[in-house]
């Protein structure tokens, strides 16, 4: 049964295209679990959800800035700016929910604290430690205090308790994944027997998401299957990386990268791959992944955050020991060859479907509305 609520307020820091879908599924989740939405977000994430009806919009800029300095200041003021906006609707709030570099938000947490709101923070990956400068470090403190004073704090799989070494806040954590798939635009369209030998990464350019090791991996598959061709779909931080080593070792003709997807584009694109990688250092639970399923194209990954809660290895997917180069490689090779591929395929395909729909994504969060009160 859903649990309807008076009003919620869900806080992120301006998000990058990566965040649109999880954002946007959250929205829609809580749509159905409460009488009021507010949404405090900034930059193409404001525009992303201009002209939604069913929230209340609130939209700040935030610049990062060069320089170490300028970084410090335009964060600081980004982080005072949402403080603002949320003061302005504070005494309308019943719930406060931090996601997507909310849990970064200890100006806007304090408030809610004092006026004795109810607050949550949705973990959806720890990345920072990937991160080497100063603001990375002050970042980490502003987590850490949230992550003792919020009431609540909601991990997608009970495997990151100890990966990400939440053991001391476990009284608080409820685990609800708020994934779901739109079913009628990711969906298999071609059989896997017509696809040609195409592999491919979907997903942020950045160190924690492991695409040097993945690009560092192709001209070891290349050698074993000079035909193979590879795509690359993302942007991000290690663009210039990525297009610096695809060039140098002249992998150009068999490599295609092609930027950022828009989410209409993207099942075509799965729909063509006979193997997703995913060989991040760090996950929660990859949309991805769940959306490759769906498309009929199996997946291999590390096995680290919830993924291996949705991959059992040779049963719905592929695990792989680590993410080196040599072992994606062996990986790669291991799952083409596979006897019972379309077998992996089938199951894969099934399990989404049966665990990942709109109504069971809308029964965990509203239970969970439900344990917060």
């Amino acid at each position: 049964m859903v649990i309807k609520r008076k009003s919620i307020c869900v806080i992120t820091f301006p998000p990058m295209k990566a965040g649109f879908t999880p954002l946007s599924n959250l929205i829609d989740i809580l749509t159905s679990s409460s009488n009021e939405i507010y949404l405090i977000t900034g930059n193409e994430s404001y525009h992303h959800f201009a002209g939604n009806k069913h929230i209340h919009l609130y939209g700040i800029f935030h610049s990062k800035g060069n320089g170490s300095v300028n970084r410090i200041k335009n964060y600081i003021c980004t982080h005072l700016k949402i403080a603002h906006l949320f003061l302005k609707i504070i005494r309308k709030v019943d719930v406060c929910i931090f996601f997507l570099g909310g849990e970064m938000q200890i100006l806007s947490l304090i408030p809610a604290k004092l006026f004795k709101i109810k607050t949550v923070t949705i973990v959806s990956g720890v990345s920072i430690k990937y991160e080497k400068d100063i603001l990375s470090k002050i970042v980490t403190k502003l987590c850490t205090v949230n992550f003792n004073l919020v009431d609540k704090i909601i991990l997608y799989s009970p495997r990151l308790i100890n990966e990400w070494n939440f053991e001391k806040y476990s009284n608080k954590i409820l685990i609800a994944p708020r994934h779901f798939l739109d079913f009628s635009n990711f969906n298999l369209s071609v059989e896997f027997s017509q696809r040609s030998d195409f592999i491919g990464y979907v997903g942020r350019l950045s160190e924690e998401k492991g695409i040097i090791n993945f690009i560092e991996s192709i001209p070891i598959i290349l050698k074993q299957k000079p035909y193979l061709n590879i795509l690359i779909i993302g942007d991000g931080d290690l663009k210039s990386n990525v297009d610096k080593y695809l060039s140098q070792n002249g992998l150009e003709n068999n490599v295609k990268l092609v930027g950022w997807s828009f989410r209409e584009d993207l099942p075509k694109y799965l729909n063509s791959l006979k193997l997703l990688v995913i060989p991040s250092y760090t996950e929660g639970l990859p949309n991805v992944m769940l959306e490759a399923m769906a498309c009929g194209t199996p997946v291999l990954a590390t096995g680290v955050g919830a993924i291996p809660d949705i991959i059992n290895d040779e049963e719905t997917g592929f695990i792989m020991e680590n993410n080196s180069p040599e072992c994606i490689a062996k990986n790669v090779f291991r799952a083409m060859k596979h006897p019972n591929l379309e077998h992996v395929v089938e199951n894969s395909h099934s399990f989404v479907n049966d665990n990942f729909t709109y109504n069971k994504a809308v029964e965990r969060y509203s239970e969970i509305l439900h344990n917060i009160q």
